[in-house]
């Protein structure tokens, strides 16, 4: 399940569970008090998660059938919360009636759970992605980077603007994935359509919530299947090194973390990162004729547009006192990694600043769940940019910047389309 249904359905629960168990399971929207971060200018955070955030860092967002939450939009107080091990706890299942067994649970991975177990997970899947490791990964990115160039340039071929959506922007993370995981071939377009239906809401929540289900599924029996047979890839790897230390539905979870954490997130920087080259073009050419400058270009760019709109939610064990404000068990603080990631008290602010950019940024989080694949993503990034730039040199926008499709209140921030003229 996503973060976002979790978080309605966490919402939801606490509605049915104040109402007398009336169910609305139906209720899809989630009220503007809580909601309204997410919304963005363009590109940027709204002026009024800004003014939030230059008045008071740290500030009570909404109280809702009781449950006070709490926003952090600050640099520093973000990581103050995201770095502490001990004040809070991420996992969700408790909050849903569950108590998070692999025989009850329906959620897995390293997000929603805590020590010791996350712990004991990470400590698995962390070997995986190291650089060394990374390193075999390489060639294969950029042979299929090379793949959707040739793609790119096919379509241009017919009249009309090229989508980079479909054609570049979610090709490539999704096949690296399944590289990854060692997804066989024969298995990828079953794949492919669930992974597509998990993040389109054209038919209504239900609908994507139940794709969402459908794809953990697939996971789920990809790591029974390997279990007995196990593949080249990530799945195949923790068997043969850890086999009983791992049972399947953690498996499952931890390969269905990666495809959540490691594809919306990439496709939406590659596409959204793509639109702000084009419209910087002194960036655009600096890839081109600088190989070396990929590096804090995609730095700078995964700080200013922080796909991930807020950082998992962290329900308070015990007091705590964030930026002088004292926060009581049992609210939930809500870090804002848009807003943090462009505090000008401690970055470089809304200004593109290559001069300034490094890793330290909170796009991957920070602390004990900051991203495990976030090497990964860097490398992807850092082949995908430039490999465009210098194959389509003239490539511009079909529209202005302003007037794509994103997806609005979206916990992780992107496009529909991306719609380019080659030359």
């Amino acid at each position: 399940m996503s973060l976002v249904a979790m978080v309605k359905k966490v919402v939801r629960d606490r509605l049915i569970a104040h109402a007398g168990g009336i169910d609305f399971s139906h209720l899809e929207r989630v009220p503007d008090s809580i909601s309204w971060p997410l919304q963005r200018d363009v590109m940027a955070p709204s002026a009024r998660l800004s003014a939030y955030r230059d008045e008071d860092p740290v500030q009570r967002l909404a109280s809702l059938m009781g449950l006070e939450i709490w926003l952090v939009t600050g640099d520093a107080e973000s990581r103050q919360v995201l770095n502490d091990a001990t004040s809070y706890s991420t996992d969700i299942r408790p909050y849903m009636g569950r108590s998070g067994s692999a025989t009850e649970g329906d959620f897995g991975g390293l997000g929603f759970t805590d020590p010791p177990d996350h712990t004991k997970l990470r400590r698995l899947l962390t070997p995986e992605f190291t650089m060394r490791r990374l390193e075999r990964l390489r060639p294969g990115i950029a042979s299929i980077v090379e793949k959707q160039l040739a793609e790119i340039e096919h379509a241009g071929e017919r009249d009309g603007p090229v989508d980079l959506v479909p054609t570049y922007a979610f090709p490539i993370p999704f096949l690296v994935i399944c590289d990854l995981l060692g997804l066989p071939d024969e298995r990828r377009e079953t794949f492919s359509k669930l992974a597509t239906a998990r993040f389109d809401i054209s038919k209504g929540a239900q609908s994507s919530i139940g794709a969402i289900g459908g794809s953990r599924q697939f996971l789920l029996s990809e790591a029974a299947r390997q279990r007995h047979n196990p593949g080249p890839g990530l799945i195949g790897q923790l068997i043969r090194e850890h086999g009983d230390e791992i049972n399947d539905f953690d498996l499952g979870g931890l390969a269905d973390g990666v495809f959540t954490g490691g594809l919306e997130t990439s496709a939406s920087m590659l596409a959204l990162g793509t639109a702000v080259l084009l419209e910087n073009r002194e960036l655009w050419n600096k890839l081109i004729e600088d190989p070396g400058s990929a590096g804090p270009i995609v730095d700078d760019l995964l700080r200013l547009l922080s796909v991930v709109q807020v950082a998992f939610p962290r329900f308070v064990k015990r007091d705590v006192v964030i930026g002088g404000k004292q926060i009581r068990p049992g609210s939930v603080v809500v870090c804002s990694l848009p807003a943090a990631n462009r505090d000008p008290r401690s970055t470089a602010g809304d200004a593109v600043d290559l001069t300034r950019a490094n890793t330290s940024h909170l796009a991957f989080g920070y602390g004990f769940h900051r991203c495990v694949g976030a090497e990964l993503a860097r490398i992807e990034l850092k082949t995908a940019f430039p490999a465009l730039a210098r194959r389509f040199p003239e490539m511009s926008l079909a529209v202005p910047a302003e007037d794509l499709d994103y997806r609005m209140l979206s916990l992780v921030y992107g496009v529909e389309s991306l719609p380019v003229h080659l030359g």
